[in-house]
């Protein structure tokens, strides 16, 4: 075991006795002692392979496996598991689903294509209004509370479910149903089915529960605090009597209650774990004690859990700075201006330096003024190019001409644009191709499916499926620019979208067609491949959001993005009432009577946000407020955030007039002026 260890980290590790919750400090190395904690169990005897470690993101998980692999050596058959949750979850499905009625090759549905029957579920073209009750169902689905449930609870509390869950209405709750019963007939599950189909499976089928407990003897869990019900019960599922885990988080950095998640799930474990030991990692390896110093006060405000202080042998550090712009623009051009200026005064790269915002619209004004600067950017937590819905709907197609067996793809290129085939036709396919263990798009070729469907449902399903034969063919042979082109003219898709949208809406979204679809053609041009060839790497699409990490960029986030990230220089703009805390928090629903517990629980959750905000940075830290701020074609007054004054700050700590860019302007020209001489050595 590394010399280097604290003493607290030290006991986390070599703690194997019972089941053991550490709380870990923003900062505080928890990666590092999940790591090396699993390397002291393999090498006190554990078989690596009975060994998993559960993480919420694929990049922890990336990150973990390669931290570990410094560690210890091992066979690729004898490796611990380290994944997601939701990755777990497929593997106990793709194992055991039969037993629960999927077929071995099940769909996952992504979120839009959720949406997408949802949205026929209630006859509704309204996407954000489908996209509210895709919020609640996965709401319901994480609270283990089924469609039949949520149709007798009707707006009134169920034992267990939180009362923003309950609340929705009985069209919503008629939706869940239909929308299950679509997933059933599709042999198919969505993204919160991952957990609760498993923990469904392992309470019904105690032969597959003894295999999984097994197979996995001791879990990890990083980031506890971020659990919502379900995952708490696939948790208690798989570790048993034994309760060989350790549970690592901190009820401080708890953000996504609007999610599911619950701290109630730490508070659960003292109570079903009696023997619970509980270990604090309050050193922070990150910030200064400067820092540290307005975190701990802000945060000492929320009730505590599990009482902690953070604090650091880096020093006392910069000051913290508190700026106070004329309005959103001001803001922007302060706030560039300053990060101009530290970059050459700091010797710093433009990726030490990130913008944390409550909510993406604030980016907007922020990267028109960097664009307007010349710096380089990174926008992460917003809506990547291939996300958008029309981009989708055509990927959808590629994807079956790649691989007519992807169902997800079959459904939505199917109905998109609408061609007479409804639900119940595919319903039906889908229980065929259930039956028969093939795929949606090859039953309807098979002869049997005449006797699930009559002919007015098979003809326009079998004239799709002979056009995307025909397509397919043409694919593998043509040139992709004009096959591509002929397959978005043949399906009408201009028309699809103008008679979706008003004219602006859709003007602009077919020019994200044209965009795509050009870029499909140069790409095939450059490297003289196909369109199969293109659709063949469908699923590199995906990546083309790449992750930035390595690029020398401002980094724009929102702060739920920015969650496990750290900087050397971090500005938090929009520290106002309204945004931070969030306007939503502050106020119950409109015709509602005030509820103060909830007001308080909901401020308490924009505390711990922003103390996320503060703890991701290392050297120097910048928060702003604006004293008016432009919504729709007015400017609006503004108050400072009360978080200023719960970190011992003061709204005016940047001097008793409004501060713009002008006067980092004025620095940097200083700065530059300073060429002549001896530039400082980098920082490290």
């Amino acid at each position: 075991m590394s010399n280097t260890l604290n003493p607290a980290q030290r006991e986390a590790i070599r703690y194997r006795d019972g089941p053991c919750l550490v709380i870990a400090g923003a900062g505080s190395g928890k990666t590092r002692v999940i790591t090396q904690k699993i390397a002291a169990l393999v090498g006190a005897g554990h078989a690596p392979e009975s060994i998993a470690a559960i993480t919420f993101t694929n990049k922890a998980a990336r990150e973990m496996e390669s931290r570990l692999g410094s560690l210890i050596k091992l066979e690729s058959r004898a490796r611990p598991t380290v994944c997601t949750f939701h990755s777990l979850g497929m593997q106990i499905l793709r194992a055991e689903g039969e037993s629960a009625g999927l077929k071995r090759n099940f769909s996952i549905l992504d979120a839009d294509d959720s949406l997408g029957i949802i949205t026929q579920a209630l006859g509704t073209t309204d996407r954000k209004a489908a996209r509210a009750v895709q919020h609640t169902i996965s709401l319901w689905k994480n609270a283990m509370v089924d469609p039949d449930a949520a149709i007798g609870t009707q707006g009134s509390a169920a034992p267990g479910v939180a009362a923003n869950i309950a609340a929705a209405n009985i069209a919503t709750a008629h939706a869940y149903r239909d929308y299950a019963a679509t997933l059933a007939a599709y042999q198919a599950v969505d993204f919160d089915d991952l957990i609760l189909r498993p923990v469904q499976l392992l309470r019904d089928h105690p032969e597959a529960l003894a295999r999984w407990r097994g197979k996995l003897r001791y879990l990890l869990v990083d980031e506890y605090q971020d659990t919502n019900a379900t995952q708490y019960e696939l948790l208690k599922l798989l570790v048993g009597p034994r309760a060989a885990f350790t549970a690592v988080g901190d009820d401080d950095q708890s953000i996504y209650g609007w999610r599911g998640a619950t701290l109630e799930n730490l508070r659960r474990l003292q109570t079903d774990y009696p023997e619970l030991k509980v270990i604090k990692l309050e050193q922070n390896y990150r910030s200064s004690n400067t820092i540290l110093g307005v975190a701990n006060a802000l945060i000492g405000k929320n009730p505590k859990l599990h009482e902690k202080k953070l604090w650091s042998a880096h020093g006392v550090g910069d000051p913290v700075t508190v700026v106070a712009c004329e309005d959103d623009e001001k803001e922007a051009e302060s706030i560039v201006m300053r990060i101009s200026a530290a970059r050459f005064e700091r010797q710093a790269k433009w990726s030490d330096f990130a913008v944390l915002y409550r909510g993406n619209h604030q980016a907007r004004v922020i990267e028109q003024t960097l664009r307007k600067e010349k710096i380089d950017y990174v926008l992460s937590g917003g809506q990547s190019f291939f996300e958008r819905t029309e981009i989708r709907d055509l990927l959808a197609y590629l994807r079956l001409i790649a691989n007519d067996d992807d169902d997800p793809a079959f459904i939505r290129a199917v109905t998109t644009p609408k061609r007479g085939i409804g639900t119940t036709t595919l319903q039906a396919l889908g229980e065929y191709a259930g039956q028969r263990h093939v795929s949606m798009f090859a039953a309807l070729f098979e002869t049997g499916a005449q006797t699930r469907l009559g002919p007015r449902q098979l003809e326009p399903l079998q004239r799709f499926g002979e056009f995307i034969n025909r397509i397919a063919w043409r694919a593998a042979r043509e040139p992709a620019g004009q096959v591509i082109d002929d397959l978005v003219r043949a399906i009408d898709y201009r028309e699809h979208l103008f008679g979706l949208h008003d004219d602006k809406t859709a003007t602009q979204r077919w020019q994200y067609v044209e965009d795509f679809t050009g870029w499909i053609r140069r790409r095939a041009e450059e490297d003289g491949s196909t369109l199969l060839q293109q659709a063949q790497a469908i699923s590199l699409l995906s990546q083309l959001d790449r992750d930035n990490d390595d690029v020398d960029a401002v980094r724009l986030t929102t702060i739920h993005a920015a969650k496990g990230l750290e900087f050397p220089h971090v500005f938090v703009v929009g520290c106002e009432e309204g945004i931070l805390p969030h306007r939503g928090s502050i106020d119950d629903d409109e015709g509602d009577p005030p509820d103060a517990d909830a007001i308080s629980a909901r401020i308490e959750e924009e505390r711990r946000l922003m103390y996320v905000a503060v703890t991701r940075a290392q050297r120097t830290l910048t928060l702003s407020w604006c004293q008016a701020r432009r919504r729709a074609k007015e400017k609006l007054g503004c108050t400072p955030s009360r978080f200023i004054e719960e970190m011992g700050l003061s709204p005016s700590t940047a001097g008793r007039t409004t501060v713009t860019g002008d006067a980092a302007r004025e620095r940097l020209g200083r700065l530059k002026a300073m060429l002549v001489k001896p530039a400082p050595l980098a920082e490290k």
